[in-house]
């Protein structure tokens, strides 16, 4: 429950693509906000610190660790969870689909964060190198999978999508 001391804040978003009015504290993390108000449990939380990036949404196409962003200053803006990156029908979103593909996740608690973090760069930096990649992906931590199955998985999406596959 609510400490009724502590003042709240309304917030209008998008989420995932539909409108959301939610009250939080000032104080409260966008993570927080969708997991408990908004019941979006993708959104993953390990280290609370942004070091880790399970917790990675797209906030207006942007990664933003959602443990350190604060709920109010994604007012007015369009946020994307994992819960939102397959269809309305049902259909994976092409990283998704390469994720399987590829074996791409063994515990999966990392997976939220890395699928969103990948789609980033699909859409932000298509033209860019596989360095590039290593370098844009390295605030996401994978303890499990050695990252080359999740390389493989984000440059078939890459270069499906430009037309090199």
């Amino acid at each position: 429950m609510a400490d009724p001391a502590i003042p709240r804040i309304g917030l209008a978003m998008t989420v995932n693509g539909s409108p959301v009015e939610v009250e939080a504290a000032p104080s409260d993390s966008l993570a927080h906000v969708l997991r408990t108000r908004l019941g979006l449990t993708g959104t993953k939380v390990s280290c609370d610190v942004q070091a880790c990036g399970a917790c990675t949404v797209l906030v207006d196409g942007l990664p933003r660790s959602a443990c350190t962003y604060l709920a109010y200053e994604a007012r007015g803006r369009g946020v994307l969870t994992v819960e939102g990156l397959a269809g309305p029908d049902g259909t994976l979103d092409p990283i998704q689909a390469a994720f399987v593909e590829e074996s791409a996740f063994q515990c999966g608690f990392c997976t939220s964060g890395m699928l969103l973090a990948a789609r980033a760069f699909i859409d932000t930096e298509a033209g860019a190198d596989d360095d590039a990649l290593i370098d844009y992906m390295s605030g996401n931590l994978c303890r499990c999978t050695g990252y080359l199955s999740i390389v493989a998985a984000i440059l078939r999406t890459r270069d499906a999508a430009a037309g090199r596959a």
